[in-house]
């Protein structure tokens, strides 16, 4: 087994719930290893791709692999698709597991591997890839939904770090509640609330209910003509956060225009902060999402004005 890197900081995604289950595990293991609790930090993608790599050895999980993160000292543990190869860098990478699921095969080499860590770890990987035929199916979507409804640090700061106390959490009464009570209420309203964005893409205003399972069942019952279906938030920072859902692989080719990243088929994007409201947010897509068609070549122009005879 190769010695990992001591990593100065341990990075980890901050949007859902596979980040955090990635980060901490990943904390855990530098924890058995080092005997040290590294500092953990958290990012969406605008703060990640604006924050400057400094640390000699760092471990980066449920972030795109990118060749700035290629460096000598570095692992990086993620699922997403890469075009980058790591030359310098290590990387653990599979498409077909979530980032937690990774860090934990990782941690269950050192012997860091529990009953109670296995039934996470399998809730998250359902959750995180959208696995539909799993019996755990609308569970796992009721963890996932702490991190959507409650945040990703309170989230930590309430189970202190410590993974195992999110199972069976009687917050996850409220998440089944909520599963069962507001999205029937909040599909039928979203339905008749679809707004054309592209040709290719429609904003899903949403009032109630898990966005992501509304915008599944959308898709999954073409109930809209658009391949691409984006829903807003705004966050209590103020910055308006932008996610995106297809069933064809157009959701990250989308993302990307905005600046984000994620998977094929479900991906994320945070706004320019001078947007501080959803109909700016939807103005502003609508601009980004439509570009202007390049002026006519200047001799072209000139010629097709010119009298028949000329010609």
């Amino acid at each position: 087994m190769e010695p990992l890197p001591k990593p100065q900081v341990i990075l980890t995604h901050e949007s859902d719930l596979d980040g955090l289950v990635a980060g901490l595990l990943l904390q855990r293991l530098a924890q058995k290893l080092f005997g040290e609790r590294i500092t953990l930090e958290a990012h969406h993608y605008h703060t990640w791709k604006q924050r400057p790599l400094s640390e000699k050895t760092a471990w980066v999980t449920d972030l795109n692999f990118e060749a700035r993160l290629d460096r000598p000292g570095w692992l990086v543990i993620d699922h997403h698709a890469t075009e980058a190869p790591a030359k310098n860098a290590r990387l653990i990478h599979d498409l077909g597991k979530s980032a937690g699921l990774l860090c934990y095969e990782l941690c269950r080499e050192h012997g860091l591997g529990s009953p109670q860590l296995d039934r996470l770890v399998h809730l998250n990987n359902v959750s995180d890839l959208f696995l539909e035929g799993d019996p755990d199916f609308e569970l796992a979507g009721d963890y996932a939904n702490l991190i959507k409804v409650y945040q990703f640090w309170s989230i930590h700061t309430l189970i202190e770090g410590e993974l195992e106390r999110l199972l069976d959490h009687p917050l996850l009464e409220v998440m089944a509640v909520k599963r069962r009570v507001e999205n029937p209420l909040g599909f039928a309203w979203s339905k008749a609330n679809v707004e054309e964005l592209s040709p290719t893409v429609g904003f899903v205003d949403t009032i109630i209910g898990n966005n992501n399972l509304i915008v599944h069942e959308l898709l999954e019952k073409k109930a809209t003509p658009y391949p691409v279906l984006i829903t807003l938030f705004r966050r209590t920072n103020g910055l308006i956060i932008a996610s995106l859902r297809s069933r064809d692989g157009e959701a990250l080719k989308v993302a990307e225009k905005l600046q984000g990243g994620g998977h094929a088929n479900a991906a994320g994007a945070t706004l320019p902060k001078p947007i501080k409201t959803i109909p700016d947010a939807i103005d502003y897509l609508r601009h980004v999402l439509n570009p202007k068609p390049e002026a006519l070549n200047s001799l072209e122009s000139l010629f097709s004005s010119l009298p028949a005879a000329n010609k």
